[in-house]
């Protein structure tokens, strides 16, 4: 192949298509990386930005900034709409496309409602900074009209917020939201006692964040409970609408439902007309590759890898970022002329999820840590994580100031009127 005009299109800026790209820095090859965002968000806070911790900008940054200094890489501000495998070719919704030599998509995932996309109006889910928005705009709007409502019935209804599953998403959300409600806001509205306030957390199975050693799960049910959540197990949600959430037998009255049950892939396998699992994930092979097109890569999200015990990969960041670079240096070392398989070895780096403020929950396999130990681990890990100093000094100031004062200062109702169908 000739090196020097070999060309990489990179589809999704996410920590995927991000490592992978400044993995293939000094690499004899052009890169165009593709978004339909202008922006790179690190997810793992994004729930922190819904419920009023952090703002919008402490946990995103624009993707040409972060490339500025590769020559080697042209961004693109663009909305994939398929891939014409025959061609090499990505194809966009204004009917252009772009050519590759090496394809990498790196596309996420979206919001899975079970076959039943009806509810995601009353129901949002947390995957980008306008999901975030109207979560926290929904809450916030809640207590105002909360402080204006007569009737007792409507009133509670209004102070009660359901949140569908029980990962790390719902316990974070519910652990926050509880938190905001009984100390951020108690001083703040005349008519209504915001330590009223119902945070429900739902789970069809039998037992919360089912991925962590079940010490844990009983660790963190017993602080979300000391908070003042309500945790409902083993009853699937069977209905979600203005009037609230239905799971098993049971109706909730609530106006504010979040969603963190489950996701799906993006649409990478239709682009491709690739087989893919229930989860819309594409069954890459060994090496991260397409079947049938070993010059297309799928990673992160969008793909099905395995773990030697044939388990899956979790769909989380560090796994998205080994996934990356590891299709770098196949890359490489294709342009070095070893075309050799490279089969992709999964690291378990370890599961965390934060209860709250003060609490929180670590799973490292050899290690395990729960309470302000895990806490401070946790937030020393994401900090870490986070791209620049300065982003990094805001975080931890924030973090520093609601520890000590229990006050949230991004309590911002923004996009105009919200409307839930």
């Amino acid at each position: 192949m000739n090196q020097a005009s070999h060309h990489v299109v990179v589809v999704g800026a996410g920590f995927g298509g991000l490592e992978f790209t400044r993995a293939l820095a000094g690499a004899p090859v052009r890169i165009t990386m593709i978004d339909k965002r202008n922006h790179h968000l690190f997810q793992p806070l994004l729930y922190q930005v819904a419920t009023t911790a952090l703002a919008t900008s402490e946990i995103a940054w624009p993707i040409r900034h972060l490339l500025r200094k590769r020559k080697d890489v042209t961004t693109l501000l663009a909305n994939v709409v398929g891939v014409d495998r025959a061609g090499k070719r990505v194809l966009l919704d204004d009917g252009s496309a772009v050519a590759y030599d090496t394809l990498l998509l790196a596309t996420g995932a979206r919001h899975a409602y079970f076959g039943h996309d009806e509810w995601e109006p009353f129901a949002p889910g947390l995957k980008t900074l306008e999901d975030a928005t109207t979560v926290r705009r929904r809450i916030l709007l809640a207590f105002e009209q909360a402080e204006r409502e007569t009737d007792p019935a409507k009133r509670q209804a209004l102070l009660t917020i359901a949140i569908v599953g029980g990962g790390p998403s719902g316990v974070e959300l519910a652990g926050t939201i509880i938190e905001l409600a009984h100390d951020t806001l108690r001083s703040e509205f005349r008519n209504i006692d915001t330590r009223q306030t119902r945070v429900v957390l739902i789970e069809a199975g039998d037992r919360i964040l089912a991925n962590f050693a079940p010490k844990l799960s009983d660790y963190a049910m017993k602080a979300l409970e000391r908070l003042g959540v309500t945790i409902e197990l083993g009853r699937a949600v069977t209905r979600c609408d203005a009037e609230g959430v239905v799971f098993g037998d049971k109706h909730l009255a609530a106006s504010t439902i979040l969603w963190a049950a489950g996701v799906a892939a993006s649409p990478a396998a239709e682009w491709l007309g690739a087989a893919a699992d229930r989860a819309g994930r594409v069954l890459v092979e060994r090496d991260l590759s397409v079947p049938g097109s070993p010059e297309i890569f799928v990673v992160g999200d969008a793909a099905h890898v395995l773990r030697p015990d044939r388990r899956p990969v979790p769909g989380v960041a560090p796994a998205a970022k080994q996934q990356g670079r590891h299709v770098a240096a196949t890359l490489k070392a294709r342009l070095a002329g070893n075309t050799g398989p490279r089969p992709f070895r999964y690291r378990h780096d370890g599961d965390l999820a934060t209860i709250g403020k003060r609490a929180a929950v670590i799973d490292f396999g050899w290690i395990k840590l729960t309470g302000w130990a895990a806490w401070w681990l946790w937030g020393i890990a994401h900090i870490y994580f986070l791209i620049g100093f300065r982003n990094r000094l805001a975080v931890s100031l924030s973090w520093l100031w609601i520890y000590a004062t229990g006050q949230r200062s991004a309590r911002l109702i923004t996009q105009g009127d919200d409307d839930k169908g």
